[in-house]
């Protein structure tokens, strides 16, 4: 069910669009995945987070940042996770008053040339997710033991935490500033890929409507993935936990139900008096 605040949040306009790009040794990557965002939605403005990045990075933004005034850059400390990042880039937009805050890749995988679909499906939803796994959605150049992992966990992830999404791990989305704020970012813990799914289990949680749109998700051809067997065990071990978590309350809500319907049925009964 979309609740009140759903339905009163999606009628405000979107003006103002801050794209998010985390960044960690993507010098290369970086001025390409800009250029092109700044080809294909103009009017969005940029911010890298970079986490002090060994190789440079955060110069290369800085200067980006010189010569483009829709260019923003924040340096952080260390590579810290990527959640801790995004979580950062959120509180910078929302404190700078935008519309909406969208996550993207710096290596190139989200192509900025499908931006505008997430931003036109945000205009009737709260929140949009760039899908690899519904009908028209792809991806390219992922071996086939890679395509299985990541499919398998997404059902994994649909099954255990009962949401209606297909692509719960997409790093590719867009948020409108109002459902941030309604499901909560200080209590956010996850710092791997498992952000995602943290964010999207809120979300529908709160009974936002969350849409997905179909991408095409291109493997990096620069530099190194930053997925590692540690982010993938914190995934699973958290998705784990929510979903003992989701099928708990399930159960608690049906007992009360039962309660409350066996206790009305009684309280239906004319009383029965016995005389001693």
């Amino acid at each position: 069910m979309v609740s009140e605040a759903s339905e009163q949040s999606r009628t405000a306009p979107i003006d103002r669009v801050l794209v998010c790009i985390p960044t960690y040794n993507e010098r290369e990557n970086l001025p390409l995945v800009v250029g092109r965002i700044r080809a294909s939605v103009p009017t969005a403005d940029i911010l890298v987070l970079d986490d002090n990045s060994p190789d440079g990075t955060g110069q290369v933004a800085d200067d980006l940042a010189a010569g483009d005034g829709q260019i923003h850059v924040l340096h952080r400390p260390g590579k810290q996770g990527l959640g801790l990042a995004y979580l950062a880039g959120f509180q910078w937009g929302l404190d700078e008053g935008y519309d909406a805050i969208v996550e993207m890749d710096a290596d190139g995988s989200h192509q900025p040339e499908q931006l505008h679909r997430l931003l036109e499906a945000l205009e009737d939803a709260d929140a949009v997710i760039g899908s690899r796994w519904v009908r028209g959605g792809s991806v390219v150049n992922w071996p086939l033991h890679r395509k299985a992992l990541s499919v398998g966990g997404n059902i994994y992830t649909r099954a255990l935490l009962g949401m209606p999404v297909h692509d719960a791990t997409a790093g590719y989305r867009a948020y409108r500033s109002s459902t941030l704020h309604t499901i909560g970012l200080r209590d956010v813990a996850s710092e791997g890929y498992c952000f995602q799914v943290d964010l999207t289990r809120r979300a529908v949680a709160r009974g936002l409507r969350v849409r997905e749109v179909p991408i095409t998700f291109v493997e990096r051809e620069i530099g190194d993935s930053k997925m590692s067997g540690s982010i993938m065990r914190e995934s699973l071990q958290r998705i784990t936990v929510w979903g003992l978590q989701h099928r708990a309350d399930q159960l608690r809500r049906i007992s009360g139900t039962v309660a409350t319907t066996v206790s009305g049925k009684l309280s239906d009964r004319e009383p029965t008096w016995h005389r001693l």
